[in-house]
């Protein structure tokens, strides 16, 4: 036998699969389409900010390659006329949907209960969310980003951190009781391929700071919550590298049995300040969860609801925890969170302290996507401006994940993550709504394509309802 031929022959072969792989993931991207916004108002986000009225942004390769410059040939041309085009919106707390076994485990069990990572991303594509990060990291969600990666689905960004926790096993997340195991763990995970760490609330004082120092000397940044072992002693927890706070409610839940008052949330905001630890404030979480205690209407009557995988709006409807416990003194309290918690966001913006826009989106009654808009405009209720809304929601977001040289601004050489709108934002929050069309890595989806993915996705969803239901979850 010819060892030789039969080698160059797998070769050729493999460099075959290789050139028709690749040339299905280029038309996937349609990098050979140049794009151009014509006559188009850009709100850059940049610094300054300053508006550039009626500009000509061309695309080429998934970049924006020229703003007010020549026109190339063959261009396929977007009429910007009366429309805003600002940078894709970012998501910094979410907690995505993926491939999961409801079963017990054995040697060789896979998922059985599957999800179609394109209805999964959908709802973030069409509101003009290209960049999300995921707080709940799993190995499902590397596979979800190859996908995206690849052009087999249309989809956001994605950063991962995994959770780390203490406590009993069944707490969720890595757990981890003492600083070696803490240690060991964020090494773990730095070979796995993350790049964050997320702390969450069963850490025990010991346990955290050895995690958040371990990060640093790996080069991972942290974000997430303030262990409840820190009551009492809220500032011990702001150590070196503890960079972003996940919810404005870890620092509620530090003076749970007290009230809260103005100055709670300027101590907080100095303590934070100090540290150099940003914050998301997730507004939306608390209302949707106050909501939903008080009544169930509130999910059902979401319009939003039917771009919910049928197995969740289940569980949302029918087994719902938040619910479960409704009380009056449980809806006294949540209403003491809403209050106190856009006094924090005052605070902070008074003390200079950064915000990034993050949602909980995946939770009960927070939809992906459409839950980043709701957040703007709570925002905008609290106190921010419409820009400072908007700074929270792209340039932000994109300096902490450090990839503020690819997106975050509309600027020459930045990947075009865009949102074109038909309404100015910088007069009205509500007009990131009226979306006309969504650039993703450079490939432009309109309104009537994502009008097209939203409505398959919710016939498909109420076509299925009836197969999935949540008490039957280890039957998948």
């Amino acid at each position: 036998m010819n060892y030789s031929k039969i080698l160059i022959l797998i070769i050729c072969i493999t460099f075959n699969l290789n050139a028709q792989n690749k040339s299905q993931i280029e038309n996937n991207f349609q990098d050979n389409i140049t794009y151009v916004i014509n006559n188009v108002n850009i709100i850059p986000m940049t610094k300054d900010n300053k508006v550039v009225e009626n500009a000509t942004v061309v695309i080429q390769n998934q970049k924006i390659i020229s703003i007010n410059d020549t026109i190339p040939t063959n261009a396929e041309i977007i009429d910007g006329t009366g429309k805003w085009l600002i940078p894709g919106l970012i998501d910094m707390h979410v907690h995505t949907n993926a491939d999961l076994n409801f079963k017990e485990n054995s040697s060789t069990q896979g998922a059985t209960f599957f999800m179609d990572t394109q209805d999964v991303m959908t709802t973030y594509i069409a509101n003009g969310v290209t960049t999300i990060f995921e707080l709940g990291g799993r190995v499902e969600h590397f596979g979800q980003r190859n996908e995206i990666t690849k052009g087999k689905v249309i989809g956001p960004r994605m950063a991962i951190a995994p959770m780390i926790n203490g406590g009993d096993p069944n707490n969720g997340g890595r757990i981890v009781n003492n600083a070696s195991d803490a240690r060991q763990a964020v090494r773990s995970a730095k070979a796995e391929g993350y790049n964050f760490i997320k702390a969450y609330s069963h850490l025990n004082i010991e346990s955290f700071k050895a995690l958040v120092d371990e990060a640093q000397k790996q080069g991972l940044k942290v974000v997430g919550h303030i262990p409840d072992s820190f009551k009492g002693k809220t500032e011990e927890a702001f150590v070196s590298n503890f960079g972003l706070v996940a919810h404005a409610e870890e620092f509620s839940k530090q003076i749970r049995n007290q009230e809260k008052t103005k100055e709670d949330a300027q101590r907080f905001a100095q303590i934070s300040k100090k540290n150099n630890t940003w914050l998301i404030p997730n507004l939306i979480a608390i209302v949707k969860i106050r909501d939903q205690v008080q009544s169930l209407d509130s999910i059902g009557t979401m319009e939003s609801l039917k771009y919910v995988h049928p197995l969740l709006q289940d569980k949302w409807l029918n087994s719902n925890n938040y619910n479960k416990h409704s009380s009056p003194k449980f809806i006294n309290y949540l209403d003491s969170l809403i209050i106190f918690h856009k006094e924090m966001v005052v605070a902070f913006k008074e003390a200079g302290v950064p915000m990034v826009v993050g949602t909980d989106a995946g939770v009960s009654g927070v939809v992906t996507g459409f839950a980043l808009h709701d957040e703007l405009e709570l925002l905008v209720d609290a106190g921010l401006t419409n820009h400072e809304a908007l700074v929270s929601a792209t340039r932000l977001p994109s300096e902490w994940l450090e990839i503020n040289e690819i997106v975050g601004t509309i600027e020459v050489g930045k990947y075009a993550d865009l949102l074109l709108l038909d309404a100015n934002p910088l007069e009205n929050i509500h007009n990131t709504r009226k979306i006309n069309g969504v650039f993703v890595n450079g490939n432009w989806v309109d309104k009537k394509k994502i009008d097209k993915m939203l409505s398959e996705l919710a016939d498909w969803n109420t076509s299925m309802k009836e197969k999935y239901k949540w008490k039957n979850r280890k039957e998948y």
